[in-house]
């Protein structure tokens, strides 16, 4: 019989909450066993298996930030949208750090779960109304998400790995590439 208390949704948002405090990698079964004063084997009934509870942490941190970025882009367009979007992302990468992790996995095979696919849409869906916004046509509008993508995610996956702290302002720095993404989108090349 499942101890009360502990529910599919409780051991998500414990596992996304120790995820932002150690890291993705440090959140074990055990762990969260020990949170809920359960046996690890007791877990069991309530989640698949630790890669199961990462895919759930993944379609939670997926969710909250596309209702981030959707809040920071209402009623804008052009390079306030753009900008808005990145700011928005780049706070809840920095702010829930295990969460943006596992909102990672959407790129491995195995974590495609349903709930992560639908999640990981809504994202290329909220930067796709960027591009309309810069009247990129649809046929060219892959590689302007992928573009963004890229440039968000490496940027501040350096920020967090400690990969900028020899140069000084990071917010100037990422205050030009938007200015430079807001040229490259302005000025997109269409075939």
């Amino acid at each position: 019989m499942p101890r009360a208390g502990v529910t599919p949704e409780r051991l998500t948002r414990a596992a996304a909450e120790m995820a932002d405090r150690t890291g993705l990698e440090n959140v074990t079964a055990s762990a969260l066993a020990r949170r809920f004063g359960v046996t690890t084997a007791s877990l069991y009934s309530h989640i698949k298996g630790i890669d199961d509870l990462r895919a759930r942490v993944a379609a939670l941190a997926l969710d909250e930030l596309a209702d981030h970025v959707a809040a920071a882009l209402a009623g804008r367009a052009g390079k306030d949208a753009l900008t808005a979007f990145a700011d928005a992302y780049r706070d809840y990468a920095k702010t829930h750090p295990g969460r943006y992790a596992a909102a990672q996995m959407r790129l491995a095979p195995d974590a495609a779960t349903p709930e992560v696919i639908t999640a990981g849409r809504r994202h290329t869906e909220l930067t796709r109304a960027i591009l309309r916004g810069y009247g990129i046509p649809e046929n060219e509008q892959t590689p302007a998400v992928r573009l963004l993508a890229s440039a968000f995610h490496g940027y501040v996956t350096l920020e967090a790995t400690g990969g900028f702290a020899h140069t000084g302002d990071v917010d100037t720095s990422w205050n030009r590439v938007l200015d430079a993404l807001d040229i490259a989108l302005t000025n997109w090349p269409t075939t």
